[in-house]
């Protein structure tokens, strides 16, 4: 049910700004989720996740992909 409202109802919207959500797991009534694309590093994904969406943990890795909205700077 979780994957049909991610697939009808939000990433339709994502992929307007080149992202995409992909739900990961579902534990103790918890939703993991993992952001892609253009939302990958986007400053604005907490502010999606929990207000946008709902109260979903967010396990993306927003330092690396291929196509990151931002890139952090090397050290």
């Amino acid at each position: 049910m979780i994957q049909q409202v991610l697939d009808t109802d939000i990433n339709p919207s994502e992929a307007e700004h080149g992202g995409v959500v992909g739900l990961i797991d579902v534990k103790d009534n918890v939703v993991y989720a993992q952001m892609g694309g253009g939302r990958q590093g986007c400053g604005m994904a907490d502010i999606t996740l929990k207000y946008g969406i709902g109260d979903i943990l967010d396990v993306t890795d927003h330092a690396s992909g291929r196509n990151p909205y931002f890139t952090p700077a090397k050290k």
